[in-house]
């Protein structure tokens, strides 16, 4: 069985839909602050700090001026939220002061530049989370999930 970590905090979706740590990078998808139909893949990598965003169809995000944009803080933010500031510095390796509380406070800590990376994979994975969703309740077993532990398992 594979141990789940709760959440630091309660989390609101509408914004940041989907973070996580993962592949080397803290990434996820953020909603569009301007177009309801658009989201952004933002990632930032672990120890070089490289940072991007872009659309799901891979057009760069116009807030990239040579700092993190506001999506990439948005993530951020969620990232401390979802995994606490301990965790998510530590997984990317950064340096942060010991009073920071916030994924602001985080992005600035970094020692950042703009590396462009593919958002498919990102994306990817955010649509079989969304797919799940769709899934009927049924107490039959899907076997994609058989890594997933039951509720009230282990105890």
């Amino acid at each position: 069985m594979i141990r789940v970590v709760p959440p630091a905090r309660p989390r609101k979706l509408a914004k940041v839909p989907f973070v996580e740590l993962a592949d080397g990078r803290l990434q996820g998808v953020v909603s569009s602050g301007s177009d309801i139909e658009r989201v952004y893949v933002s990632s930032i990598a672990s120890g070089t700090h490289a940072y991007h965003c872009s659309t799901n169809n891979n057009r760069p995000c116009g807030g990239l001026r040579g700092a993190p944009c506001k999506h990439l803080e948005a993530l951020a933010d969620e990232a401390v939220v979802q995994y606490g500031i301990d965790r998510v510095a530590r997984y990317l390796r950064a340096d942060v002061a010991a009073e920071a509380d916030s994924g602001a406070e985080l992005l600035a800590g970094l020692d950042a530049r703009h590396e462009p990376t593919p958002a498919a994979v990102v994306f990817s994975r955010f649509l079989r989370h969304l797919s799940y969703l769709e899934v009927p309740a049924t107490t039959t077993p899907l076997p994609e999930l058989h890594w997933f532990p039951a509720t009230g398992a282990g105890r």
